[in-house]
């Protein structure tokens, strides 16, 4: 993200606090910080992660609500936005919302606690059709209309209240046994489909990525965001092959290395695209903070300069 003293740098899921925290560092005593997220329990986190300092500023709302947040703060616009989208380890082993399928506790699925319905409401009050919809188009699952038929049936005996029991019910539904269940867990389209249905993932995705992070970035400013799932990636990359807005330096998203991917299991599915965000003279794309012209080029030069080839190291730091 070429990150150097005095940027102003958003990061729009601040989560735990680990991305922030080095981000601090690389932008010094006068730079800025802000840092965001919708869940409380994760911002409470970072606030005790980074402290109390005049360059952190911390909020918590949606990335969508950057501009309101920006304004509140008299900041007119911001160098570098950060956004990874995948769930933390901390919310994973919250058993009070149910993200883990192990989770006893009641099956919310909510990033804010306090914004619209679970996901314990949802399967309740959802038709059969509505639920195959979900599962069909939010989790990709080629057995949507059988678990849908399940979970109907499910919610007008005995409801679900938690992750638990929901994993039981698709392990039953679909006839698994123990030895099964050693590859990919069946629930996790499920639980992956309902908690995009419950906070509206991929509308604050969308409306994040297409609008408000391209107005709150400075002319040559630089957008870094990680997916976790093909619905997320395919917004991302639609977006920053716009040519008319954006220089897309990774034409291919890069991924975890083998090594990290041991280290930890769930960045296999990470993709990370960057993009910097041009400004337009008499037909020519211009990057007037690139720390080098040859990777300021006219976006239709570009797919030649980089094909076959891995992110500028300035850029991956």
């Amino acid at each position: 993200m070429d990150l150097r003293a005095g940027l102003i740098v958003a990061d729009g899921t601040v989560g735990a606090g680990g991305h922030s925290q080095m981000i601090a560092r690389r932008i010094g005593d006068t730079g800025t910080l802000i840092g965001i997220d919708r869940d409380p329990m994760m911002l409470q986190i970072a606030t005790n992660v980074l402290g109390q300092s005049r360059q952190v500023i911390l909020h918590q709302a949606s990335y969508v609500e950057l501009e309101n947040v920006l304004k509140t703060n008299n900041i007119s616009g911001v160098d570098r936005v950060l956004l990874d989208l995948g769930l933390s380890s901390d919310q994973l082993s919250d058993t009070s919302r149910g993200f883990s399928f192990q989770a006893v506790g009641p099956l919310d699925l909510r990033f804010d606690p306090r914004a619209g319905q679970s996901a314990k409401s949802l399967l309740r009050t959802a038709t059969e059709s509505e639920l195959e919809r979900i599962l069909r188009e939010y989790g990709e699952d080629s057995a949507s209309h059988r678990i849908a038929k399940c979970l109907s049936s499910r919610a007008a005996t005995k409801p679900l209240e938690t992750a638990a029991e929901l994993s039981e019910c698709i392990v039953e539904c679909l006839g698994m046994t123990k030895r099964d269940l050693r590859e990919k867990h069946p629930a996790t389209r499920v639980f992956q489909a309902l908690r995009i249905a419950v906070n509206n993932e991929l509308e604050h995705v969308a409306r994040g990525v297409e609008h408000v992070i391209h107005r709150i970035l400075n002319p040559g400013g630089i957008a870094a965001v990680i997916t976790f799932h093909s619905l997320e990636d395919r917004i991302v990359k639609q977006e920053f092959r716009r040519t008319n807005s954006w220089q897309n330096l990774t034409p291919r998203p890069i991924v975890a290395t083998h090594q990290e991917q041991r280290v930890n299991p769930r960045s296999r599915s990470a993709k990370l695209r960057v993009a910097r965000k041009l400004i337009w003279t008499e037909g020519i794309g211009i990057c007037p903070m690139a720390v080098d012209e040859s990777v300021c080029l006219p976006p239709w030069e570009l797919p030649w300069l980089w094909r076959g080839r891995n992110l500028p190291h300035d850029a991956r730091n």
